[in-house]
């Protein structure tokens, strides 16, 4: 009889960036990918060589979404005079709050986590806002609740101005609450004064109750150096544990030594920082006509550098972005027309997939260390059709 356990999947590419130990995974070369009939038993994946088709299957890891807000997302059409920039956009959100119920919150975090799933995600970061009080939020009980039940792993990050962590007490309350709920100690960094005795206190009480970090950081084409006064903290102190830096858009304004210099600080802080080209391409660099400049970090800059980039879907449908998705295959195709990443396109997957699970604190989903849950399948023959969205990611749970 046929093992039950036993799933094959004939002829398959998987790219081999996305492996582990390609050696003893198995299959044959073919171009940037190993291609084979996929054999799946219990937890171990693996490829058998064996004949060729017409016509090829893509297998990846499920996909990570790093950095969203799924208390804001699907607000838009509430709202009037959105399309401005960054201290309008707070404004225009600022208002909808007094529209977040914990019904309307339900039913639209459930929305994101649905479209999120869709998209092929099996983990989700998202952004929580914290305001002054050091209780949690409506918000973070809602969308805490909501993961007990979600087919995603889902993590929910604090999200308030850096400076109210600069009172000891107030930073150690956040983190507690943080701690609980098993989430990622954050801040909103942005030209605030003297912020270095603030984001002391989160790398030490991040440090105590064993949390990640997650920043939003420098979201302006202005010179700011928030991205740096983090990554000396983080240097000082020897953290271990993993930082994110999301947006980090005025690095743009950094050449010659001066970036070099810092490149390397965030190579050694080990900081993965987060492009997130829908919010920051709508927000930034907004003139009377055309922009002439646009919202996005220096990635080629940083991944040539060593320092960890990865992409995120950010803001959907709410004020701060109008349009989006909760889908990171869709905001990395972005990515590659907005920052010119060139082909091979299988030095970008990372982005959305082992680096975005590494910078949440997740194990990365190598093929062949995750679970078959966590595999997908793509009806897409080439990396430029997938990154295009040409043929949706499914689940591979099912014989063939």
């Amino acid at each position: 009889m046929p093992d039950r356990h036993l799933l094959i999947l004939r002829d398959v590419l998987v790219p081999r960036v996305l492996v582990s130990d390609p050696r003893s995974f198995g299959g044959r070369l073919d171009g940037s990918c190993l291609r084979g009939d996929l054999h799946a038993d219990g937890a171990r994946v693996r490829l058998h060589i064996s004949a060729a088709s017409d016509a090829p299957r893509l297998v990846i890891p499920a996909l990570v979404e790093p950095h969203c807000h799924l208390d804001k997302c699907h607000s838009i059409a509430r709202m009037v005079d959105v399309g401005g920039d960054l201290s309008q956009a707070l404004a225009r959100q600022r208002q909808d709050k007094l529209n977040w119920t914990e019904a309307d919150l339900i039913a639209r975090a459930t929305r994101g986590l649905n479209e999120a799933a869709a998209a092929g995600c099996f983990a989700l970061r998202t952004h929580v806002d914290w305001g002054d009080p050091a209780a949690p939020p409506l918000a973070w009980s809602v969308l805490n609740g909501l993961k007990q039940d979600s087919p995603l792993n889902v993590h929910c990050a604090a999200l308030t101005s850096v400076e109210h962590m600069a009172d000891p007490a107030y930073c150690d309350a956040v983190a507690g609450h943080v701690a609980q709920a098993n989430g990622a100690l954050g801040a909103f960094i942005h030209g605030q004064p003297d912020i270095a005795p603030a984001i002391a206190n989160m790398f030490d009480a991040a440090t105590r109750f064993g949390l990640p970090l997650d920043f939003h950081v420098d979201e302006t084409l202005e010179p700011l150096s928030g991205l740096e006064a983090i990554a000396d903290a983080a240097i000082a102190c020897g953290f271990e544990g993993p930082v994110l830096c999301g947006h980090a858009v005025a690095l743009i304004n950094d050449e010659g030594d001066a970036l070099a210099r810092l490149l390397g600080k965030l190579r050694r802080a080990r900081i993965t920082v987060c492009a997130l080209p829908t919010t920051n391409l709508y927000l930034q660099g907004r003139v009377a006509g055309t922009p002439e400049r646009r919202g996005l970090t220096r990635l080629r800059e940083l991944r040539a550098a060593g320092v960890p980039v990865i992409v995120g879907s950010d803001n959907v449908g709410d004020a701060f972005c109008p349009l989006g998705q909760h889908d990171p295959m869709a905001a990395l195709s972005l990515t590659v027309l907005a920052a010119h990443l060139d082909p091979p396109f299988e030095q970008w997957l990372s982005m959305v997939t082992t680096d975005a699970a590494a910078a949440i604190g997740i194990p990365p989903p190598f093929v062949d260390q995750t679970s078959v849950e966590n595999l997908k399948v793509s009806a897409a023959q080439t990396l430029p059709d997938l990154l295009a969205g040409r043929a949706p990611l499914s689940a591979l749970l099912r014989p063939f």
